[in-house]
């Protein structure tokens, strides 16, 4: 897996004879290292003293971890694996015992526990990049149940082989599974005996499909392509009119441009005016505080108007409502009334300036690209 580098070479603690082990003396790991290292390497390439712990969280050191695996046999060194310039956790680490037996019940006892709420995954550090590269007993598992997680899918597979690396891929922000992993075997039969009685079959109510992986450049047709994306396309530009342009490099298929409604920036909000001046309002009370002074005077000294006067201004005032009301009934629509009645009906369409094109063969398409790229319109 992509997560199993080479990185512990570059670890001077990488081999027991250079690591110092804490729990015991200096002299300890040189004794006891070369017999395992020697005996390991004609036995099998993959195996070693050294395991990869990852799907670790930032806050997890070396300390905390020392504690964990120590518990199982003596640690040689562990390195977390951390950013060169923010010297954060990189969310995996390599923790290095003087004996493989040491390291083989580690993997077998703490795979998949929870470390800080998390469960962690080890597999072997595989320090030869060429046998990950290789591809040599990889698989690719898809159409797999959301509930299943990296322990579940290692305990299906392992019954076929030994398996090296094991990874449900998850979705970085919401942490749930994508549908899809991985199976690393340590031999080509087991990922073949795997395929074969896997592929098809059902995996917590879902029909799985298993197969060989391979890389994205190794795939077939992944460089046959005849389907075209066009962006930044006048606005007023039809399908018709994308098929005369793309049209001369060669036969096409089909051509189509996006429809919808564009979003519409929201209108900048205008400023209110300032409150007037305290002063200014102590003023116009004042000067209303004296109207209503004079008009009491006046009321004092006269006697109340009298009835006709009241019901002649009474019969004026209901004449300017009505022909107000009027008025109004008679005008014409205004821009708000208008503004309204745009809303309420359903927005109509429009291009949203981008298509796809797709040719009848791949050389069409790679003309077309080579043409109309970065091509003003």
């Amino acid at each position: 897996m992509s997560a199993a580098t080479a990185k512990p070479e570059e670890t001077p603690s990488a081999t027991p004879t250079d690591a110092p082990a804490p729990p015991t003396t200096a002299s300890a790991p040189s004794a006891s290292a070369p017999a395992p290292t020697t005996s390991t390497s004609s036995a099998s390439p993959f195996h070693s003293a050294s395991l990869y712990i990852g799907d670790l969280l930032p806050e997890v050191n070396e300390g905390l971890l020392f504690e964990i695996f120590n518990a199982v046999g003596p640690v040689a060194s562990i390195r977390v694996c951390r950013d060169a310039v923010t010297r954060r956790s990189l969310g995996y680490a390599y923790v290095n015992y003087h004996q493989i037996s040491d390291a083989e019940r580690a993997l077998d006892s703490m795979n998949f526990t929870d470390i800080k709420g998390k469960p962690c995954r080890i597999m072997w550090s595989q320090r030869d990049p060429s046998v990950r590269r290789s591809g040599v007993g990889n698989i690719f598992v898809k159409n797999l149940h959301e509930g299943i997680d990296n322990k579940q899918l290692y305990d299906t597979f392992s019954l076929f082989g030994n398996i090296l690396s094991c990874k449900v891929v998850c979705d970085r922000e919401t942490g749930k599974s994508k549908g899809y992993g991985y199976v690393h075997y340590e031999t080509h039969e087991a990922a073949k005996n795997a395929i074969e009685k896997l592929d098809g079959m059902l995996i917590d109510g879902k029909e799985v499909q298993v197969g060989v992986f391979m890389r994205r450049d190794n795939r077939p047709g992944v460089n046959d392509f005849t389907n075209c994306f066009i962006k930044n396309l006048p606005l007023d530009w039809t399908e018709d009119k994308l098929k005369e342009e793309f049209s001369k490099f060669g036969e096409i298929v089909s051509a189509s441009i996006s429809m919808g409604v564009r979003k519409k920036k929201p209108a900048k909000k205008e400023k209110k005016a300032a409150p007037a001046a305290p002063d200014d309002e102590e003023s116009k009370e004042e000067a209303s505080n004296a109207e209503g002074d004079s008009t009491t005077k006046e009321g004092e000294d006269k006697p109340a108007q009298d009835a006709a006067d009241t019901a002649s201004e009474e019969k004026t005032e209901s004449k300017e409502e009505s022909s107000d009301s009027k008025k109004e009934e008679d005008a014409p629509p205004s821009e708000e009334s208008k503004e309204q009645e745009q809303e309420q009906s359903p927005p109509t369409p429009s291009s949203l300036g981008f298509g796809f094109v797709n040719f009848s063969t791949h050389e069409a398409a790679v003309a077309a690209i080579e043409a109309m790229n970065d091509k003003e319109i």
